[in-house]
């Protein structure tokens, strides 16, 4: 008897703990800017509380769901990857081939946002991918200037970073 009752008790306490620990989002710091205007308006949200509630566990669930298998936190997207090899020396051609990639791409990538990254997949792989874009349209149109360079480029999917709040 005596165990049932501490069993629950720790039970509990337990469950008590996971609610607390769960971060509460506010519609109105959905809205917030950190640049405001000279002649900025003023938003005013009029709704029901529980609506923060659901926008909450509508982050929670997506943020779990959204992960890949070295538990990056994302969305599903794609990227162009410009190499892929297992080969002995294939960290250093890789690197190399970022850096190459980053010399002759410079230019759009300041406007594009087109940041690179360095990947390790199990048995020994490296890739080197380019972009986060959100649909394939989007990883065509820069697919066609960097298969120029890059001719054993191609399009895969991926999951990219989130986009910034304060672009299309």
């Amino acid at each position: 008897m005596i165990r049932k009752v501490l069993l629950i008790i720790i039970c509990l306490g337990f469950s008590s703990g996971f609610g607390i620990a769960q971060s509460f989002v506010k519609t109105s710091d959905l809205f917030q800017r950190s640049d405001k205007p000279s002649q900025s308006g003023e938003l005013n949200i009029i709704q029901d509380p529980a609506i923060d509630t659901l926008i909450s566990r509508y982050i929670l669930a997506n943020s779990k769901l959204a992960k890949d298998n070295n538990n990056h936190v994302g969305m599903p997207g794609f990227r162009i990857q410009i190499y892929r090899s297992s080969v002995r020396n294939a960290r250093d051609e890789s690197n190399k081939t970022r850096a190459d990639f980053i010399g002759k791409f410079q230019d759009i990538s300041s406007y594009q946002n087109l940041n690179s990254y360095i990947l390790y997949d199990k048995p020994g792989w490296y890739m080197v991918r380019v972009g986060d874009f959100r649909t394939r349209t989007e990883a065509t149109k820069l697919f066609l200037i960097i298969s120029r360079e890059f001719p054993d480029a191609y399009i895969v999917p991926d999951y990219i970073n989130f986009p910034d709040k304060n672009t299309n």
